[in-house]
Order: structure tokens, then C-alpha cells, then sequence
């Protein structure tokens, strides 16, 4: 048997061993054909089979991968993971939910690899991201070997690997953690975001910690209400267990959603925050161009923490990596410099510089929340002007929109609305929803994005900011079903030397 094999029998078996699940979703009612078959990995993805995977048959939202199983077998699937049985010459396991139970089928072929680590997980409307590079660099700077899951992609031991979804699918989750494991990895952060808590990416995975960042309005096309939004975000800590001496959650005290992730938490927690009353609370806060720094009480202590990203919410994003990296009991000056020293996240309140007279700042926000949050940071630098550019996503939630324009127009002196990943929706469709939030009159139309990041700096003057908003890191816009090449940072660099600006 290879090293990466494994027998069906030892896989159901190893489900047993799995103390990070005790629901019913998993419970295998039946087991069909030779259980010594050798199966060499899993996928749900009929087009992605490799000769001896276990074939898992999910059913979508449009589609039942039990239609697509005689194709994967055909494909070289050695086994299927099912709800009904098929009339499929291999071994089949029937369970009551794939969907639910292909996270715990996975981390028991790959030998519960999260076990191995210590996995930080971290869910919350906005921050996340940003969050996940603070708590990896507290851990690389201590001196641990160090692994991360995102939107950016993977990272093991400083080797960046390409990703498609903030979490990855369960399958891929559990293969990346063993990656990690066996390159030496004993720290993990992910950004674990609540569509994969409702679909169950992240069942099998054991966290030593949990940290909570914010909600505020976002996906209620998947979610319908933010009440459903918020059960899902508190299933991360529902399932940590408070026998697990390690395991703790790290909540802001100052969202209203904290003491309803109290009482679901089935772990200690413990708060931060500068508004409402805190185990870890930041004052004296001091914002500038140059970054955030305040002073955090702890365990009746007191320390100074610089971080260098403007904006009050960095205050939250730093303080929420603080109180983690001192409750998994990190030295205290390695959690200060990795917090003065780290470099900006990609796309994440990104200036652009290129000796021109005014700031331009690139930034992911998408929420209503995230943009007032963003625009809110940008005036505090902005002694003349701050012009925004900024549209929505299509096929998704549509009662952000209006919410969206209410923000830019609130906080911005002039506002350039226009398309950002329209999907299969008309632009101007989506647009015409946004308009509704905007009263004032100060605003302009431009569809084409392009011609509005090259419009907004033509605008712009010494002292004013230019805020371009929606898409951060992405180096695409997806029209259609496509995805095609788009970099907000490079459009922008264009624009800039256009008008003149080279220099570095």
C-alpha cells in the first residue's frame, strides 16, 4: 500500500477516532462492496478525478453529483460517497449528508492532520484577511513554522500557493493541512468565512483558537436574514470544546453579535475591544498617516501596540491579533514587533505611490460596513478632497447596494459609481440598484472601470485621496462566466504615468 493510500475500512474506522464530531451528519448507514478496496483521495469534482480517489456525490444547488458518479468512476473513481446507492459497480458508502459528512471523510484519510497543529480559525464580515497575515506573523517571528488558508491563497512554510474561494472546498482544506504537517508546519491560521461553516468545509478540522472580527450586512443572497448570517459565523465556535484546555475564542466586545457567540461558544473566551467593556481593551489611541497606536490593559497589565495601516479598524484588527498571540501565550515583545514591523496586506488599504501630489488607495471593501470603515480611514490623511470609486458584485446580495451609495456618498466629496464583478447581471442593472443611496447629486456614471480609476485621478489634487474600492487583491473582473485580467493597483499605476507620475 502506498504512503497516500488507504483502505476503505481504515477510513470508516478512523471516523470513529474523530472527536470533533458528535452530530449525525456523519453517521454512515451502510456500507456496500469490499471495504480493502486501496483509495488514494477524494474530490466532489467529476472533472478533477485521479485514478483510485474516493468520488464524493454532493447534491448543489443546481446540480446532484450523484448524476456525475458513473462518469467518475469512469474517470478511474475507486469508491463513491453517497446518500442513495447507485447501480455502480464499487464500493459505495452511504451516509446521510455528503456535503456534511466529506470534511470528517477527508481529515480521517489524511489522519486528522488540524490535530497536528495549532489552527487558529477566523470568521467575521471584514477583517479577516487581514487578521490571518497579523496572527502568522506573531507566529513566525516567534519562531514557528507557519502555515496559512485565505483569500489570498495558501502559504506553507513561506511557499505561496494559488487559491479560489476565502475557505477551499473540505477535501482540499484536509490535503493542505497534511501538506503542512509534513513540511514541519505547527501553526496555522485560516480565514474561515460562514458559507463554509454552513456547508460544512471546516467539519473534521480541530482549532486551538477562534477569532471573531465583526458582522455586518453581507451575503444575505445565501444567508436571507443576518440572523441565519450569524448562526452560521458562531458554528466555529460551537464547535470547539471546552474539555480542550487550549481552545479559546477571541471575540470583539465592541459588535453586537459578542454575546450571542458567548453563550453558542462551547469554549472559554475572551474579549476585546475600546467601546464596551473588555478582557483586552485598547485606549489612548493615537491615528495618523502613519498607522494606528494605543495603549491595551490585559490581566491588569498594560502595553503600547504600533501598527502601520491607518484607520480605527486596524486598531480592531491589531488588537484582535494581540490578545491571541497573548492567550497562546506568545512572548509579549514578539506579538508587539510582529504587529509594529509587518508589511501591508495586499489589497487591503494598499497606497499607491508614484510622486504624485495626492494619496490613492486601493482597498477590498465590498460592504456597506467595510466602505464606511475604509472612507472613514481615508479622511483621517486627507486634507483636501477624498473621491471614491467603488460598484458591486452581481448575482449576490442586492440590499447591499443601495446601503453601499448611502456609505460612499456620506463620506465622500465626490463619488465615480461603476461596475466591479457584474457576473451573469447587466452592470447598469446593478448600478441602477446602487443609485437609490445617493441623494446629493455629487456623483458620476461610468461603467467602465477603467474609465473611472483614470477619471478619479485625473480629478484628484495636491492634498486630496483617491479611494478605489471593491476589488483589493483580485487581478480580474468576471463578466459573464468569465474571468478576465483586471488589476485595480495596475490600472491605476497606468493612469498615474499617463499623467506624468513615474517615480517610486
Amino acid at each position: 500500500m502506498s504512503k497516500n493510500s488507504k483502505t476503505l475500512r481504515d477510513i470508516t474506522d478512523g471516523l470513529k477516532n474523530c472527536r470533533s464530531c458528535g452530530d449525525t451528519e456523519i453517521e454512515i448507514i451502510e456500507m456496500r462492496g469490499d471495504a480493502e478496496v486501496e483509495v488514494s483521495g477524494l474530490t466532489h469534482d467529476s472533472r478533477k478525478i485521479e485514478q483510485g480517489d474516493i468520488f464524493v456525490c454532493i447534491k448543489g444547488f443546481k446540480t446532484d453529483g450523484h448524476d456525475f458518479a458513473a462518469q467518475a468512476v469512469q474517470a478511474g473513481a475507486k469508491a463513491l460517497l453517497v446518500e442513495r446507492y447507485l447501480e455502480l459497480n464499487v464500493p459505495q458508502i452511504k451516509v446521510r449528508d455528503t456535503r456534511q459528512a466529506v470534511g470528517y471523510l477527508a481529515a480521517a484519510f489524511y489522519n486528522y492532520p488540524s490535530r497536528e497543529l495549532e489552527l487558529v480559525g477566523v470568521t467575521g464580515t471584514n477583517g479577516k484577511t487581514t487578521v490571518t497575515h497579523l496572527v502568522e506573523e506573531i507566529a513566525r517571528l516567534e519562531g514557528k513554522r507557519t502555515g496559512m488558508i485565505g483569500t489570498l491563497g495558501s502559504r506553507i512554510n513561506g511557499l505561496s500557493l494559488p487559491g479560489q474561494h476565502t475557505t477551499p472546498e473540505s477535501t482540499e482544506i484536509q490535503k493542505l493541512l497534511k501538506a503542512m504537517v509534513d513540511k514541519g508546519v505547527n501553526t496555522a491560521v485560516m480565514e474561515v468565512s460562514s458559507h463554509a461553516l454552513a456547508l460544512g468545509r471546516v467539519n473534521g478540522c480541530v482549532y486551538s483558537a477562534g477569532i471573531f472580527t465583526n458582522l455586518s450586512q453581507d451575503h444575505l443572497d445565501y444567508h436571507h436574514s443576518m440572523q441565519e448570517y450569524l448562526e452560521a459565523k458562531s458554528i466555529l465556535f460551537a464547535g470547539m470544546c471546552q474539555d480542550e484546555q487550549t481552545q479559546f475564542a477571541v471575540l470583539n466586545a465592541d459588535d453586537e453579535s459578542c454575546r450571542y457567540l458567548q453563550q453558542k461558544a462551547a469554549c472559554r473566551t475572551v474579549t476585546y475591544g475600546f467601546n464596551n467593556p473588555a478582557d483586552f481593551t485598547a485606549h489612548n489611541i493615537k491615528l495618523s498617516a502613519e498607522g494606528v497606536e494605543f495603549d491595551v490593559t490585559y490581566h491588569g497589565l498594560n502595553s503600547r501596540v504600533f501598527y502601520p495601516t491607518p484607520g480605527k479598524f486596524s486598531v480592531y484588527n491589531a488588537l484582535a491579533a494581540f490578545t491571541w498571540g497573548i492567550m497562546a501565550g506568545y512572548n509579549l515583545d514578539t506579538v508587539q514587533g510582529a504587529l509594529k514591523k509587518i508589511k501591508g496586506v495586499p489589497g487591503r488599504f494598499q497606497s499607491i505611490r508614484r510622486g504624485q501630489p495626492f494619496i490613492v488607495i486601493v482597498d477590498y471593501a465590498h460592504t456597506p460596513d467595510g466602505l464606511a470603515n475604509v472612507l472613514t480611514a481615508a479622511r483621517e490623511i486627507t486634507s483636501g478632497r477624498l473621491i471614491t470609486v467603488f460598484g458591486c458584485g452581481g448575482d449576490r446580495d442586492r440590499t447591499k447596494r443601495p446601503l453601499m451609495g448611502k456609505a460612499a456618498e456620506e463620506l465622500s466629496d465626490y463619488v465615480i459609481v461603476t461596475s466591479d464583478n457584474p457576473r451573469t447581471e447587466d452592470p447598469e442593472n446593478i448600478i441602477k440598484d446602487i443609485l437609490p443611496g445617493l441623494k446629493s447629486g455629487n456623483y458620476k456614471v461610468l461603467t467602465d472601470r477603467r474609465e473611472a480609476i483614470v477619471q478619479a485621478c485625473s480629478l484628484a489634487s495636491k492634498g486630496d485621496t483617491v479611494l478605489i474600492a471593491g476589488k483589493g487583491h483580485e487581478d480580474y473582473q468576471i463578466i459573464g462566466t468569465e474571468k478576465i485580467h483586471f488589476d485595480d493597483r495596475e490600472e491605476v499605476e497606468k493612469a498615474l504615468r499617463r499623467m506624468g507620475y513615474v517615480e517610486e
